[in-house]
């Protein structure tokens, strides 16, 4: 019960839409994952999982108040005890709403992009994500999940170093190592973001979020860097469409 005809909260607009949708209705994907901490996600609806065999009646969500936020119902058949987390309202885990979230996305790059930042943020591991995976056999977008889950296990921690990977696999380059340790001429522990031991060739992956002082502070690591593993580094810079690699050289 409402006292009061104001416009809802938050948490109340989640507890109307939990409550309008049945019995063991749950907060599901990036609403779930949201209300769980993993920031920078879109919340323009509310996504709620419902059982498979209950059928809400179809104008049960034309009856929610006007400025509230839409209410997007998904019905599934595998819903386990170990992938609902005890909340108010009730809520799928971490790692089953990031799933759903990613095979939910409007598209194969904000798919990713949840995958990623979930892990990168430390709120579920690319462990748990696969553990979820192999329950659910018909997932859509299942090989693209899948993919990114070991992407992310081999050290990607964003769209970028993502889609970088799979640049060197369209054009069957070899995949590089990420994430790679190294320490600088002050002694201080630096990361590459892709490296290639063979070749010693060393490449930072800087998205459009690299630009301004970021940018600069990434190519000093790297040169200072450099300096001391003797390699050269090629930063890739551009957009998530459009990359390409530039010759770089260690400055003093």
């Amino acid at each position: 019960m409402l006292a009061g005809n104001g416009r809802l909260t938050l948490d109340q607009q989640l507890w109307v839409a939990v409550l309008v949708t049945g019995p063991d209705s749950v907060l599901a994907g990036a609403t779930a994952a949201a209300e769980g901490g993993v920031r920078g996600l879109r919340r323009q609806a509310i996504h709620v999982l419902v059982p498979a065999h209950r059928r809400p009646a179809r104008n049960v969500l034309r009856t929610l108040p006007i400025d509230m936020p839409g209410v997007i119902l998904h019905r599934t058949s595998i819903l386990p005890e170990e992938h609902v987390q005890l909340a108010r309202p009730m809520r799928t885990t971490m790692a089953r709403a990031v799933v759903d979230a990613a095979a939910w996305a409007r598209g194969a790059d904000q798919a990713r992009v949840v995958l990623a930042s979930a892990c990168q943020q430390r709120r579920v591991t690319p462990a748990e994500l696969g553990a979820v995976l192999e329950r659910l056999p018909n997932v859509p977008r299942r090989a693209l999940i899948r993919q990114t889950i070991d992407d992310i296990s081999g050290g990607a921690e964003a769209l970028s170093e993502i889609n970088f990977v799979r640049l060197c696999r369209r054009y069957r380059l070899p995949v590089p190592d990420l994430q790679e340790r190294r320490v600088d001429a002050a002694g201080r522990n630096r990361y590459l973001d892709a490296y290639w031991r063979e070749y010693r060739l060393h490449v930072e992956v800087d998205g459009a979020h690299h630009m301004d002082v970021k940018q600069v502070l990434d190519s000093l690591r790297s040169n200072r860097t450099e300096l001391v593993q003797d390699s050269l580094a090629f930063p890739a810079n551009g957009g998530a469409r459009r990359r390409r690699v530039r010759g770089h050289q260690p400055i003093g």
